[in-house]
């Protein structure tokens, strides 16, 4: 009985006070968790979505079979084909043109119609013809044409997919989501490029470095055709991939709070617009990564070492992108985005001065930085296009950057063809470090200080 009329020593709080306690600290604790802090995301925010992680998988694939022809591209062109540097500017720069262009026109389309998916299937289908068409071609004109196929279907894909990413993947996370993305592309690349090295290995021997300039190329054209045609058949894998993804319902946009911006010219801000402006600064500087290849076996590498030495670009590339993306979601993606380029200045001032000071030893330690400075930039940039976009217009948004872009690398790649033509290759790379440098200083200068979603 006595418990009965002293129930205060038995317990320490009534059972209905704790239940007060619980509620109360849950909902300080939703409340605190929700704000725009992302230095302590719930759960749920931090985890990477489903879509991001399939379209990964799909990526890797694609760049398993696209990367082992790339490398060997400018080798085929020039040694195989007999063409000129101006040419293969020419080709990549061709080839960027049908991306900018068909990205713009995917990613309003998307956006019009709210269907991202169909564009991802059509855009890992076609790169299968066109590297069949390659691996067939007797004249650079076959290979522009099988590059331009190849090319249209990266136009395809690329803003529908990017979008289905952002839509999936909040403000917080986001940069996390796309150095996931390009970690898992870089990653399929390494593979891709380790195979064609290994079976150009296998195909044509692996002569000493040193007489490496000496040994014809054109005398080992029946094994750039064989490889084209074993990526050709691995690209199917991918394309059979992308009939798993769905289209994304952007979960993470709801618990984000925005302030309005101001409308622009297409619907888009203007903080959008000035963002845009300053990479296409850095772009005049961004040739074709074909000419560091193309520089590589000119000062010595075989074609397999130049393959070998792309796949080293690649891991740094891989390993360093999704850190980079997780910074750029604390720090700020322009601070990382200005580090790569002045990464990218110092690596073309290095390719300038290669042949004369450190010959073909300095490729290596030259492209795995090359690969640090895609790794801070390239997802890092397609985050920061995302930032300043509205939800419906984000297709259109980055395929107008791609456009832009595109066609401003165009026309870097025709003129560090014609430089390298009539000059020589370090006026190509050494033009290429001044105009980064440029725009690493416009950055603090410039930038937007706010995005769409008030991120600095």
């Amino acid at each position: 009985m006595a418990v009965v009329a002293h129930p205060a020593h038995t317990e320490a709080f009534p059972e209905n006070t704790i239940d007060t306690l619980v509620l109360v600290c849950v909902s300080f604790l939703r409340t605190h968790m929700t704000t725009t802090d992302t230095t302590t995301p719930p759960d749920s925010a931090t985890r990477l979505p489903r879509p991001v992680i399939l379209l990964g998988w799909v990526s890797f694939l694609a760049d398993v079979s696209s990367e082992m022809v790339y490398p060997l591209i400018p080798m085929f062109v020039v040694g195989v084909l007999g063409a000129s540097a101006t040419t293969l500017g020419g080709i990549e720069g061709g080839a960027a043109l049908v991306v900018a262009f068909v990205t713009a026109w995917a990613g309003f389309r998307s956006d019009r119609h709210r269907r991202r998916v169909p564009y991802v299937r059509i855009g890992y289908g076609l790169p299968v013809i066109g590297k069949s068409l390659m691996a067939l071609a007797f004249a650079w004109p076959m290979v522009l044409t099988g590059r331009l196929i190849d090319r249209l279907g990266k136009g395809l894909r690329a803003s529908p997919r990017d979008a289905l990413i952002a839509d999936a993947a909040g403000p917080a996370i986001r940069g996390r989501a796309f150095g996931f993305h390009r970690a898992m592309d870089t990653a399929g690349a390494m593979v891709g490029v380790l195979l064609a090295a290994g079976l150009l290995w296998w195909f044509t021997g692996s002569p000493a470095e040193a007489d490496a300039a000496a040994t014809p190329v054109h005398g080992t054209g029946w094994a750039f055709r064989v490889v084209f045609g074993i990526s050709a058949a691995l690209g199917l894998l991918s394309l059979a991939l992308t009939f798993l993804v769905r289209e994304s319902e952007a979960p993470a946009q709801v618990a984000t709070p925005k302030r309005p911006a101001p409308a622009g010219r297409l619907g888009l801000p203007g903080s959008y617009w000035r963002t845009v402006a300053i990479v296409l600064v850095f772009s005049l500087a961004n040739s074709s990564d074909a000419f560091l290849l193309l520089r590589a076996r000119e000062v010595g590498l075989s074609p397999w070492a130049v393959v070998l030495a792309y796949a080293l670009f690649n891991l740094t590339y891989s390993v360093i992108s999704y850190p980079a993306g997780l910074m750029s979601d604390r720090l700020g993606r322009w601070r990382v985005i200005a580090l790569g380029w002045a990464i990218y200045a110092a690596v073309y001032a290095g390719f300038a001065f290669t042949g004369l000071a450190w010959g073909a030893a300095g490729i290596w330690p030259l492209l795995a930085l090359y690969g640090v400075y895609m790794a801070l930039t390239d997802g890092v940039s397609k985050a920061l296009v995302a930032d300043h976009a509205p939800l419906e217009k984000r297709g259109t948004a980055l395929g107008i950057f791609y456009m832009a872009s595109g066609l401003v690398t165009l026309l870097a790649s025709i003129v560090a063809g014609v430089l390298w033509d009539r000059v020589g290759p370090s006026a190509t790379f050494g033009a290429g470090a001044v105009v980064a440098v440029i725009a690493v200083v416009l950055v603090p200068v410039l930038r937007p200080r706010a995005t769409v979603a008030g991120r600095p």
